[in-house]
């Protein structure tokens, strides 16, 4: 089981930028896609973006495309999510995912294996 911790969310106002990241345990993290998701109270927890273990292909929800970068880095177990251009309605829990099958970049909640506890993102206007 991977464990997955979230850190780096915090307030900030429209326009500005954050970075998020998300550790993960053990030693086969370059083995498996991973996702970023979000979500706010009374909706359900949507897709953000994902990316394949290698690292070259990226995947993006388009109300943060263009916006929001998705990197990992497997030495160090860690994907990240960098926000710009930060909109009050990107304000959310956000959480990073390990897909159930490890090859597949999860962007449905039912495609991810594994929640972080997430970290909370809020832009104020």
């Amino acid at each position: 089981q991977v464990q997955l911790v979230e850190s780096g969310g915090g307030l900030v106002q429209a326009g500005d930028s954050l970075r998020v990241s998300c550790a993960a345990s053990g030693r086969t993290f370059g083995s498996y896609a991973m996702g970023w998701f979000r979500q706010t109270p009374g909706k359900q927890r949507e897709f953000v973006a994902g990316i394949e273990r290698s690292g070259r292909s990226t995947y993006y929800a388009d109300s943060v495309k263009g916006r929001f970068t998705i990197s990992r880095d497997n030495a160090k177990n860690t994907v990240y999510l960098q926000m710009n251009s930060l909109k009050p309605e990107d304000t959310a829990v956000h959480y990073c995912a390990v897909p159930r099958s490890i090859l597949v970049v999860p962007t449905t909640t039912e495609s991810v294996g594994s929640w972080g506890q997430g970290t909370q993102v809020t832009v104020s206007s």
